[in-house]
């Protein structure tokens, strides 16, 4: 930086701090700051739709609240006082309802329990600097509640102070909104950081209301999942994305976040599939739902007849996209051209099939990837109902500016799926024009795709470059958020043969096993292969056939454990988070949520397993961690404008 462009920037700061003394106070503030411990972060996968599960996780601090419990009252409250307690911070306004409406004298109730919130508080305040607390405490109460989280009812000047405030809270009948207040405040102290690495969508019901959650949480980066990328395609106004999207809500029965979530209509497919389909019971294209007793047969049919009319309107789309980018390489996946329609079979990798379904009414044996007329015109629909959802757009628009392909965060990687490997360890190289790109080249290019396919439009052509790579993240061969060698959607409604479902992962999921494989990913994204870890998700840990968590000598964590329900039978557990606090990594292994309801009236939280996986040589503090480079960076910065207001280069305004 020359003198002159340094003068520059330091005059800009200066308007900031526009004095010695201004300048001195906050080199004396974030000098200190650098002495404080590494507050808790909390990184969670897979969520899924599982909206009542991922907001119990949250307020538990993936049970951390419950071992500070623990640790504090042990001795002075019996294990009921304790359920009772957890329950209160995790959900203070209905707790406090009930409570108040049982016990024999309220006001007393109140006292104890302000109290015990009052104590625990204090031990997570004792993380944070004064201004990061004052963040989450209304305006108006901060000055009580900083009172009150000062230690001073030991102190004989101070006793009587302390007490009068609490008498006083509950004289004025403050006491519910002081309760819910102290229990809200405990929730965002117990973790600073939420990592979300992928799949917040599809599966589960409710995808809106965990957007809604993440966007009011404090602080929150998210690494995109293929099911995430997949909507925000269809917020870009790719045709195949939204083909994909519908199909998926149809296939789980679970059209919630579609229609009540984004107020996007399906009766466009409907109609078009009772006129083209109603004679067809579409038996193969039943939706896969535990429980078919809440639906009418005759609604079952139409869900069928629904999920069968979008899916063939998405296998013509993705010919298109085949046909349009060659350098995708995925012809085998042409496989309408493949049917024999005056036989009813298909031939693929030389083998001929009988199709389980013939009936293709929409389907031009001599140009099977042309949508007809009709279809054309639900996808024009559909097109215009997700680019007009304000809240769909708002979600997503939130994924771009909070999320990525990836994160290097405190010296640890953070993705959702994998790194494309070929089998001797290699990174795979997926050429464009001539050029190669592999390991953290090619996620970087699909980042800025991803970003170009939504924000683009001065370019029509790079806007749609941009979405086709959306749906090629989705679904293809080197995709990292995907990796497998093809999705076989099309083999599990006409094929009967299981050879022909199967979905061979990339290599990287046998290798990653390895230590030296993550250590090589490691280095390939500038990372200190001995320090850091990768934290992965995507792929469930079937703990039920003895899976762990933890592989690569403890160099890699996966924490998709099943967070949706849709994979519990085959996990055994409700999902992995993974803790990082000033101490080193906890795993914590969830069981099932059972509802907010039981929760509340029966203080049942869910049971974690915690186990430590890596404990630090020495208490890790902000000076320490990423944040912590960047305030000795401000730091450094504020002590060139300090020289320089007393060397006279700038004046003090």
């Amino acid at each position: 930086m020359t003198q002159e462009s340094k003068l520059r920037y330091l005059n800009l700061l200066s308007a900031q701090y526009p004095s010695i003394q201004s300048v001195s106070n906050k080199i004396i503030a974030l000098s200190a700051q650098l002495q404080l411990p590494k507050c808790s972060e909390h990184f969670l996968s897979d969520i899924h739709g599982e909206h009542d599960a991922f907001q119990h996780v949250i307020r538990n601090g993936a049970g951390s609240l419950r071992r500070k419990i623990e640790e504090l009252f042990s001795q002075t409250l019996s294990k009921q006082q304790r359920r009772n307690l957890a329950t209160l911070i995790y959900y203070p306004r209905q707790k406090t309802t009930e409570m108040l409406q049982t016990v024999e004298d309220p006001e007393e109730w109140i006292r104890l329990s302000l109290v015990r919130l009052i104590k625990l508080c204090r031990v997570l305040v004792s993380k944070y600097q004064r201004s990061e607390v004052r963040i989450f405490i209304p305006a108006d109460a901060a000055p009580i509640v900083e009172e009150l989280l000062l230690e001073q009812e030991h102190y004989e000047n101070r006793s009587a102070f302390y007490h009068k405030h609490l008498e006083a809270i509950i004289a004025t009948g403050s006491g519910s909104n002081y309760i819910v207040l102290l229990a809200e405040l405990i929730q965002n102290l117990a973790i600073a950081r939420l990592h979300v690495i992928g799949d917040i969508y599809d599966r589960g019901n409710k995808a809106h209301l965990i957007m809604d959650a993440l966007m009011k949480y404090h602080h929150v980066d998210l690494q995109w999942g293929n099911h995430d990328i997949l909507w925000m395609g269809a917020a870009s106004g790719s045709e195949v994305c939204i083909a994909n999207v519908v199909r998926n809500c149809l296939q789980y029965a679970n059209m919630e976040t579609l229609e009540t979530g984004y107020g996007i209509s399906l009766l466009p497919l409907a109609s078009f599939a009772l006129d083209v389909y109603a004679k067809d019971h579409c038996e193969r294209f039943v939706p896969k739902v535990a429980d078919h007793k809440q639906n009418t047969a005759q609604e079952i049919r139409l869900m069928g007849q629904m999920l069968k009319a979008i899916s063939i309107i998405q296998f013509k789309l993705e010919g298109q996209i085949i046909k349009r980018r060659p350098q995708y390489n995925m012809d085998d996946r042409l496989l309408l051209e493949y049917i024999d329609y005056g036989k009813g079979s298909i031939t693929i990798d030389k083998k001929e099939y009988k199709l389980l379904d013939t009936n293709f009414p929409t389907i031009d044996p001599k140009d099977p990837y042309k949508l007809t007329a009709e279809e054309q015109t639900v996808m024009e629909k559909f097109g215009l109902s997700f680019a007009n959802s304000e809240k769909l757009q708002q979600h997503v628009r939130f994924l771009y500016s909070k999320g990525s392909i990836y994160l290097i965060h405190d010296g640890n990687l953070l993705y959702h799926g994998c790194i494309a490997m070929n089998d001797d360890g290699s990174f795979k190289s997926f050429n464009v024009d001539g050029q190669g790109f592999a390991g953290k080249a090619f996620m970087d290019r699909v980042d800025r795709l991803a970003r170009q396919g939504y924000f683009s439009t001065a370019d029509q052509e790079k806007k749609q470059y941009g979405m086709d790579a959306m749906w090629y993240l989705w679904c293809g061969e080197q995709s990292p958020l995907f990796g497998k060698a093809k999705m076989t959607t099309f083999e599990r409604y006409f094929i009967e043969d299981k050879a022909t479902h199967e979905e061979k992962r990339n290599a990287y999921y046998t290798l990653r096993d390895q230590a030296a494989t993550i250590k090589r990913i490691l280095e390939e994204f500038g990372v200190d292969p001995e320090k850091g870890h990768v934290i992965n998700g995507h792929v469930p840990v079937k703990v039920k056939k003895g899976e762990r968590p933890v592989k690569a000598g403890g160099k890699l964590i996966v924490i998709d454990g099943g967070f949706s329900k849709a994979y519990q039978k085959e996990t055994g557990i409700a999902g992995y988070t993974l803790i990082s606090n000033s101490f080193g990594l906890l795993l914590a292994a969830h069981q099932p949520f059972e509802s907010m309801q039981k929760a509340v009236s029966e203080d049942v939280d869910v049971d974690t397993e915690t186990e430590i996986i890596e404990s630090f040589s020495a208490r890790m503090r902000v000076k320490d961690t990423d944040c912590g480079k960047m305030i000795k960076h401000h730091i450094a910065d504020l002590q060139e404008l300090l020289n320089a207001y007393r060397s006279g280069w700038i004046k003090e305004k």
